[in-house]
């Protein structure tokens, strides 16, 4: 299937040492991430027990912080650094495994905590094939 980002990243006119589709599908789950991210602490915030919520309204918004500037990152491909790439792509693997398992704690009682779960556990594992792939 092809995206924006795949079609972008294809396009570039520096040669990747990153197989491209893998770096397009890092990009797009951490894009899925902050934004599943971002909704569960906006509706943590709307719950009767918001106050029994703050640390995954706090986890939830470091992780969406740090998904998008993940995504950003891997799109740039001039000026490539390995050393920059594989230390966002470690905090994002961090954030994302940190708010899953906080996520995950409220999913029972709330459905938007099993999805951002869910979203954070793909992404999480995006970041680790890309770092494998870079060694």
């Amino acid at each position: 299937m092809s995206t924006t980002t795949t079609e972008m990243m294809k396009t570039h006119p520096t040669q990747s040492t990153i197989d491209r589709d893998l770096l397009a599908g890092c990009v797009a789950a951490c894009v899925e991430c902050a934004q599943a991210c971002t909704a569960c602490a906006d509706a943590c915030l709307g719950e009767e027990m918001v106050a029994e919520l703050t640390t995954c309204i706090r986890t939830d918004l470091d992780c969406a912080d740090i998904c998008e500037t993940t995504g950003r990152v891997l799109s740039r491909q001039t000026g490539y650094n390995a050393s920059t790439t594989r230390a966002v792509l470690q905090a994002c693997a961090q954030a994302c495994a940190s708010c899953a398992e906080e996520c995950e704690q409220h999913a029972q009682m709330h459905e938007h905590c099993r999805i951002c779960a869910e979203a954070c556990r793909r992404c999480d594992d995006a970041c680790n094939r890309v770092l494998a792939a870079i060694g």
